[in-house]
């Protein structure tokens, strides 16, 4: 979807049909960049959501869980003490 957004006093609106779309609410913090002269904005839910999907690009499928690995690690240790 594209829309247009006046500026007012630094203040841009996102049309609430681009809100909808990003499921942004009042008080949602935005991440603003310039890449390759254009404004581009993200959401920190979206930031979150490409480096999960990067995290699991990197981590073969069959590997094993690490937080069960850290959470047997602590168990043996507790029972060393």
């Amino acid at each position: 979807m594209q829309a247009t957004s006046n500026i007012h006093h630094g203040r841009a609106v996102i049309p609430a049909a681009l809100r909808e779309q990003l499921g942004l609410h009042d008080g949602d913090q935005l991440i603003w960049q310039v890449r390759d002269g254009e404004l581009v904005a993200t959401t920190r839910r979206a930031q979150l959501h490409r480096a999960q999907q990067r995290f699991q690009q990197t981590v073969a499928k069959d590997s094993p869980s690490l937080s069960e690995e850290l959470a047997a690690d602590r168990r043996r240790a507790a029972d060393t003490e």
